[in-house]
């Protein structure tokens, strides 16, 4: 790890010496602060006491990590927990524990292992904020949410897990089981290509997966994938869109023939838009949650770049990338 630091700042060492002698550094924007709910639990982060007490109570532990000043943070606080209809359902049936992933706060997991709030993080492989972990006062992990999600995903995985319905499924059959109308109605793209062969395709690949149930795919569609900069990124892919109801035969990179409604399946996608990104024919990373234009833009710029050689995770190179780009004094906007 003390290598990785030492070549990473060697590496940024020209961008801040070329943006000292031209000018300011750019700035982040489009932060938003935001308190914590006053009804979250007060917890000394020792969760094997967390798990026990609401053992006792019958009820599950919800850890919430975030970020001081995300936007996606305090916009689902602010739909789920703050206000909203789970608010209270969330408060009745769950202890809920926040965790800030950049933290210095010590930390004992359910396995007693020591921790920082940060180390954490890493060990439950966070890559977004906010992540959602839900724990079993008997088994511990049930479900791991990734990044925002809208209110009615939310609901779906508080009743999930409140009705230990992980005893018995997965939470991608689970959803099937809900009944959810169609809103949507697919929107053509003009880098959207027609494609249902990947076997041997080894440049980048993006499979986007939308259905008509999705209350999140419009919004999508017009404040993230019509952004120019996003634009950009997706001429460098062959960018699929597939129905995930679809039964519809396709192979896969991997040379399997399936469908795209099993294929969401077997990748355990539980959100729609849901985007896996791949290069030379494999898996490099997945947005199974939304992100803003310029997350999203520079997730695809780490496949299709080729930055996912060189950095050990999406998390390395947007923390290197961030720094490059205010050095060049360029303004980062973190908004919608």
């Amino acid at each position: 790890m003390r290598l990785l630091s030492v070549v990473l700042i060697a590496m940024l060492l020209p961008f801040a010496a070329w943006a000292g002698a031209a000018g300011t550094p750019g700035r982040l924007k489009g932060g938003e602060a935001y308190a914590l709910p006053q009804w979250f639990k007060p917890s000394f982060l020792d969760f094997r006491s967390d798990l026990d007490e609401a053992r006792r109570r019958g009820r599950h532990v919800l850890v919430f990590l975030h970020l001081d000043d995300c936007p996606y943070c305090a916009r689902m606080l602010k739909e789920n927990f703050v206000s909203g209809d789970s608010r209270d359902f969330a408060q009745r049936h769950f202890d809920v524990i926040a965790v800030n992933i950049r933290g210095a706060l010590d930390v004992i997991w359910i396995d007693g292992t020591p921790h920082t709030e940060r180390t954490l993080a890493r060990q439950l492989r966070v890559v977004a904020t906010p992540t959602i972990v839900f724990l079993a006062p008997d088994t511990g992990p049930v479900l791991q949410l990734t990044g925002y999600r809208d209110a009615r995903a939310v609901r779906h995985a508080l009743e999930y897990v409140q009705g230990r319905h992980y005893r018995s499924q997965a939470f991608t059959e689970y959803l099937v089981t809900r009944e959810m109308p169609a809103v949507y109605e697919f929107r053509d793209h003009p880098q959207f290509a027609v494609a249902t062969y990947f076997k041997g395709y080894r440049k980048p690949l993006a499979i986007l997966f939308e259905d008509r149930h999705c209350t999140a795919c419009a919004r999508f569609q017009e404040r993230t994938l019509h952004h120019p900069d996003v634009i950009a990124e997706m001429k460098r892919f062959l960018f699929v869109r597939l129905d995930a109801d679809s039964d519809r035969p396709v192979v896969d990179p991997a040379g399997n023939m399936t469908t795209p409604a099993q294929w969401a399946k077997t990748l355990g996608l539980t959100y729609r838009p849901a985007l896996v990104l791949f290069d030379e024919g494999r898996e490099i990373f997945r947005i199974d949650g939304q992100l803003y234009h310029f997350h999203f833009k520079e997730a695809l710029r780490y496949v299709s770049g080729g930055h996912h050689r060189r950095y050990p995770s999406i998390s390395a190179y947007n923390a290197a990338r961030r720094e490059e780009l205010l050095q060049q004094g360029i303004d980062i906007d973190y908004t919608e």
